[in-house]
């Protein structure tokens, strides 16, 4: 096989074309910061009965939760999670439909900030908890298998 000065030429080109792509995408002068993840979330456990309602923990640090409640009344309940309103600034509210009766449950997904929440029925007769949110919860950032 015979070749010439061009096709040599053509060839070289292309290779040195090549490389200067696949080089642009390596390493380079800017720098990135990896963003923290958020705190991983946490379990709390909520039950209601005919006279009070009760949380467990009642004091975390701020940060996505997973509120998982249970309904140990014989009447259907709904469950409300809002903000302390007495410090006049907006909070959040959030309610679960009504779960059924004797070991009905349900689940709130809540990413809350420090403060002091209530957790309620609609049943004035049912004592409401209070949860106490302190600051936030560290990062997720080095936990292994985390999404």
């Amino acid at each position: 096989m015979e070749t010439n000065g061009h096709t040599t030429l053509r060839a070289g080109a292309l290779i040195l074309a090549s490389a200067t792509v696949l080089g642009a995408g390596c390493g380079g002068s800017e720098s990135h910061k990896n963003k923290l993840k958020p705190p991983e979330p946490i379990n709390v456990t909520a039950s209601v009965s005919d006279k009070t309602v009760s949380v467990s923990p009642k004091a975390f640090g701020a940060g996505p939760i997973v509120l998982i409640i249970t309904n140990q009344t014989a009447r259907k309940e709904d469950v409300t999670l809002e903000t302390d309103t007495t410090s006049g600034k907006a909070g959040i509210q959030q309610s679960t439909g009504p779960i059924i009766p004797e070991g009905g449950t349900a689940q709130l997904q809540v990413n809350v900030s420090t403060g002091t929440y209530r957790l309620s029925t609609a049943d004035d007769r049912v004592e409401a908890a209070t949860i106490a949110v302190g600051g936030s919860r560290g990062t997720s950032q080095n936990e292994l298998l985390q999404p």
